[in-house]
């Protein structure tokens, strides 16, 4: 699948409406006549970050609809969310009382709970934070500018080609103008006042610095969303609610993108994903095996660990009283967290599109979910973790020697913590990670380095399911970890990749215009096709890789295609390329109609 974090990640040459948004301006320096702002204690930096939690959570879909793309997965905003959410959840508890145990513990959290390129790099920003902070009991003006300057160090370090135009410059050139402000003033209140001012022109800049976003009109997804969080300490600091109305500054206007409708006033999605649920149970003689089996019946991505006296419960369903109601008849529940993941996850279709029916209407539909996964108690060969949406391409995985799942692709990229776990499950010295998706390599790598000593992990990183596959096909379970990371990553190269959606806006891309609601294909991550069918994308895709010399056709069909209209497309496509195998596999992936892989 395609990564959309990064804007960089896409070829072509957009132009379309200019329907970016217009920056939000920060409120002015603080008045010199008002008396210093003294340091700021633990729980004063903990109301700081918390409060930027607030002000992204309130404008993260504006974040979302900064994607420059046209397909269904402009997700940058939700992904900085979740993980400044897992972040600020790590800072909760009483016992952290210093400025270094704050940011040292939102650090892991947002390590931990990074999601997405966005999320990542948010992580590292927040990691450069927590070491320039170590050790101080105290926050002022001076070390809030020190802190940023190593946040930003960090997060150019932990990306191996940094893209200036991106959430990378917002934070450094935000940080060194929190150095230049330490320097006339240590006034913690004048400093972040410069440093959100700094952030907010830079993101209205970087337009100048990624001429894909200048063809768009529209500015860095990324950096924006740190603009947010930025903005909301400021507002904490100076006691501002999130109500207020900031004076706008002379920044370049562009169109902000249409809004929707208010909690109360919209029109409600269909229930696709259901909701996330998580928590902790606390007794007495816990049973964990029968915990997980109750856990599983009851819906997706199933996650049951602990121990006699406590149990870490994760789970997607579609009632979150079922699981809850559950654990209050075991033991003391804390810890509880419930998400709308439909509210959270599905991006802005155009009329009349449903990409996906509802999979949570009847117990059929429950019951036809992925079952928890069966862990052998010895793997020969490494350890493989793959990440891919959909039952029907969980199983293709699975049958091709996978060992463990994650759920996850376009708008709902897996969490660091979420890989880690995986690779954690294996009883496997050696574990190689597949991501499948070029928005969740940097988790994947998070993962890889969190691994303890007596693990070996290695990302191969694929950025789509077939590239997945046809790296796995490649595996030799008698060969050497390196031989096989070689092995799979050529192989990488040896497959090509169609994906058909529908458009979310209208845009065009060399030479190509589509408008919201279309049809589109990708070719190796690039629109090349359009249409008013998927049938008829298809084909084009297919004649543009050349489908009458391959030899072997995969057409992976996702939700918004019935099993029927698969069959007729495979019949048609049989007569057009009779001297080809064309498969067609139930995949079940959400949004896109189909995944080809053509080798």
């Amino acid at each position: 699948m395609v990564a959309t974090d990064s804007p960089a990640v896409r070829g072509g040459k957009p132009t379309g409406p200019d329907d970016g948004t217009t920056p939000s301006p920060p409120s002015p320096p603080a008045p010199r006549s008002m008396p210093p702002q003294s340091d700021l204690d633990g729980s004063a930096f903990r109301d700081l970050l918390t409060a930027g939690l607030a002000w992204l959570d309130r404008h993260h879909e504006i974040v979302n609809a900064l994607n420059v793309f046209p397909v269904p997965d402009g997700d940058t905003g939700t992904n900085m969310l979740l993980t400044m959410k897992s972040a600020c959840q790590e800072i909760s508890a009483e016992s952290i009382r210093s400025v270094a145990e704050v940011a040292k513990a939102a650090a892991h959290g947002a390590l931990m709970g990074a999601r997405g390129n966005s999320g990542v790099i948010l992580s590292q920003i927040l990691r450069g934070i927590a070491r320039s902070l170590d050790g101080m009991t105290a926050l002022s003006g001076p070390a809030l500018a020190a802190a940023l300057i190593e946040g930003s160090r960090i997060a150019y370090k932990g990306v191996n080609r940094p893209v200036e135009g991106t959430i990378l410059t917002v934070v450094r050139e935000a940080a060194d103008a929190a150095q230049n402000a330490a320097e006339l003033d240590p006034d913690l209140r004048f400093i972040l006042a410069r440093t959100v001012r700094a952030a907010d022109e830079s993101v209205a800049n970087t337009p100048k610095l990624l001429p894909v976003l200048a063809q768009a009109g529209k500015v860095d997804s990324g950096g924006k969303g740190l603009f947010y969080i930025l903005e909301g300490m400021y507002r904490a600091l100076m006691s501002e609610t999130t109500e207020a109305t900031l004076a706008p500054t002379a920044a370049p206007a562009v169109e902000p993108p249409p809004t929707r409708p208010s909690k109360g006033r919209r029109e409600l999605p269909p229930l696709v994903y259901g909701f996330d649920v998580q928590f902790l149970v606390e007794g007495a003689d816990l049973d964990v095996e029968t915990i997980r089996a109750k856990i599983t019946a009851m819906g997706d991505c199933p996650l049951v660990e602990g121990s006699e006296s406590l149990v870490k419960v994760h789970v997607h369903v579609p009632n979150p009283g079922v699981p809850l109601g559950y654990a209050i008849s075991l033991g003391f529940v804390t810890d509880v967290i419930v998400e709308n993941m439909d509210d959270m996850h599905i991006p802005a279709m155009p009329p009349g599109y449903d990409p996906v029916p509802p999979r949570f209407e009847t117990t059929t539909a429950i019951a036809s979910a992925p079952q928890s996964e069966i862990i052998p108690e010895t793997i020969e060969g490494p350890g493989i973790v793959v990440v891919t949406p959909g039952v029907g391409l969980a199983q293709v995985f699975r049958s091709l020697g996978t060992h463990a799942v994650v759920s996850g692709g376009q708008t709902m990229n897996p969490s660091t913590q979420d890989l880690l776990e995986a690779v954690n499950r294996l009883p496997a010295a050696e574990v190689i990670i597949l991501p499948n998706n070029g928005n969740i390599v940097m988790a994947a790598n998070q993962a890889q380095a969190l691994a303890g000593p007596e693990k070996k992990v290695v990302v191969v990183p694929s950025k789509s399911i077939p590239q997945g596959i046809s790296a796995l096909l490649a595996l030799n379970p008698h060969a050497d970890l390196s031989r096989n990371v070689q092995a799979m990553t050529a192989a990488l190269s040896h497959v090509q990749t169609g994906e058909v959606t529908i458009a979310v806006q209208d845009a065009q891309f060399d030479g190509i215009r589509v408008r919201a609601g279309d049809v589109i294909g990708l070719l190796n991550d690039m629109l090349t096709a359009s249409g008013s069918d998927a049938a008829d994308v298809v084909k084009q895709l297919l004649a543009q890789m050349g489908a009458a010399d391959l030899e072997v056709i995969t057409l992976y069909y996702g939700q918004p295609v019935t099993a029927d209209q698969a069959a007729a497309l495979q019949a048609e496509l049989q007569n057009l390329y009779g001297n080809q195998e064309i498969e067609i596999v139930d995949g079940g992936q959400p949004f896109y109609h189909y995944v080809i892989s053509a080798e």
